[in-house]
């Protein structure tokens, strides 16, 4: 695939530009960290060879100074909330990460249960967390947050918090997803530090939107597309205009907050830092960017694919219509529809053709393949098998799997799995060619083009089963489907 982005360059930069930040508050910075700190996949879309874990890769460039403190909603907790793209509670993903960073060698000092007013679930969870051998502190709801200023940077607001002890210069301050109370924790530190006598700053590390990028640049737009649920939107900075005669981006929420945010650092350290909130931010993502059409390109797809992914979204439960709408307004900003992607035509083509629900994917070299549903195969299964006779050069009309491979599977879906549909996923269509491989030349070197596939483009013309679509997406193929089901009923699967 043609590459936008420079990883080597955005790692050195990135992480000169955090040591500065450190040194500019005399040794110890906490740094709010927005978004994924890995599996970035909404970056590495949209800014094409930036990899998921970068951000992660330039932090272990860090690591003997960096600390993690994990936030978490104690209200999360209690209503169980969970993460949408991996399917777990905040509570076990806050163990998942803690995980994750220990096994890459980074220090976790603490957890802090934001929020917190007595939740029995939170309760219980600080008793797993210190069984755990975990340091749990607790910040309480204050009155009047975040407007009335004396109050919540008083004995009373921020100092009622527990303080957390660090021990490093860089204080990393993430959670396992939005409304998790990162920002208030950052200050609430910077409150009992200033106290203490300790000098220490904040700034926030958000890779979106890219402040040195033109507002309706399409990654921005992208931004939008992205975050269409929390009604966010891109703006012009108008404190940094103000202050520095400089045309930056920033989004609605940041700009909106700023002045309260000023007025609390201007109580808790005597003067604020910051003109702006672009100058709190230390991203330094665009300037890593090595190839801008290619960038504004794949930024255009994935606009296109959060509004098929809305639509889908509207099609399954009724609900979300207005972001379906914003996100045809935010396909028209970017100057781009429906048909963006030629994979769209060729499987709506090939499901006119042949009566049957169609796929199709754009190789690499810019050719579409197609595939349909069929007696042993699904549409997802037979598209991935066809693309991948394609990338490997494999005559597209010799069968690498045997029916007898597949009629097995089959029957056990139907016999003993109590399956009404006896076609294969696209999950078992690689175990029966995986099985295949271990006799068969052929089919050994049709699965080794698996690779050669991600970052391609799929639309199917129905929606498909939440099967393939992981599997897709395991794959690296970006997955789009027209926002109607195979058959009519009530009642889908």
């Amino acid at each position: 695939m043609r590459q936008g982005f420079d990883n080597d360059k955005y790692i050195e930069l990135q992480a000169d530009n955090i040591r500065r930040r450190i040194a500019q508050f005399g040794g110890k910075l906490y740094l709010e960290f927005g978004g994924k700190l890995f599996d970035d996949y909404h970056a590495s879309r949209v800014l094409p060879g930036f990899e998921p874990d970068v951000k992660f890769r330039m932090l272990r460039s860090l690591a003997d100074d960096v600390e993690i403190v994990i936030a978490v909603n104690a209200n999360h907790i209690e209503k169980a909330k969970v993460r949408g793209d991996l399917g777990i509670t905040y509570d076990e993903d806050v163990l998942r990460l803690i995980d994750v960073f220990r096994s890459h060698g980074f220090l976790v000092g603490s957890v802090v249960l934001t929020q917190y007013a007595g939740q029995s679930a939170a309760d219980a969870y600080r008793r797993r967390l210190e069984g755990l051998g975990i340091t749990c502190r607790l910040h309480y709801p204050i009155a009047g947050y975040p407007h009335d200023i004396e109050h919540i940077v008083s004995d009373d607001g921020y100092g009622r918090n527990d303080y957390i002890e660090t021990s490093r210069p860089l204080v990393v301050v993430t959670a396992p997803g939005p409304g998790s109370g990162k920002l208030a924790t950052c200050l609430s530190q910077l409150y009992h530090e200033h106290r203490r006598g300790i000098r220490a700053g904040y700034a926030k590390y958000e890779t979106f939107p890219v402040w040195n990028l033109p507002l309706n640049h399409p990654v921005n737009i992208a931004y939008e597309a992205a975050t269409v649920d929390l009604d966010d939107a891109n703006i012009i900075d108008p404190f940094h205009l103000e202050a520095y005669g400089e045309t930056t981006v920033n989004y609605n929420r940041d700009v909106e907050a700023f002045p309260v945010l000023k007025a609390m650092m201007e109580r808790i350290m005597g003067s604020s830092p910051y003109a702006s909130p672009t100058d709190m931010g230390v991203n330094m993502v665009g300037f890593a960017i090595s190839d801008d059409e290619a960038c504004r390109e794949a930024s255009r797809m994935e606009i296109v694919r959060r509004y098929f992914a809305a639509a889908d979204a509207f099609k399954r439960t009724g609900d979300g219509l207005e972001q379906v709408e914003r996100l045809r307004s935010i396909m028209k900003k970017a100057g781009v529809d429906e048909d963006l992607s030629p994979a769209r035509g060729a499987a709506l083509d090939k499901e006119r053709a042949t009566g049957a629900p169609a796929g199709a994917m754009v190789l690499p070299d810019g050719r579409v393949v197609t595939g349909k549903t069929g007696d042993l195969l699904g549409a997802a299964s037979a598209l991935l098998m066809n693309a991948l006779k394609a990338v490997t050069g494999t005559d597209d009309e010799l069968t690498v799997i045997d029916d007898a491979a597949i009629e097995p599977i089959c029957r056990l879906k139907t016999d003993h799995l109590n399956s009404a549909n006896r076609r294969l996923h696209s999950d078992e269509t690689l175990i029966a060619l995986s099985i295949t491989s271990a006799t068969s030349p052929v089919a050994s070197r049709v699965i080794n083009g698996l690779e050669r596939l991600r970052g391609c483009d799929a639309f199917f013309s129905v929606i498909i089963s939440p099967t393939d679509i992981d599997l897709y997406r395991r794959l690296g193929i970006n997955v789009c489907c027209e926002p109607k089901y195979e058959r009519t009923g009530l009642y889908h699967r």
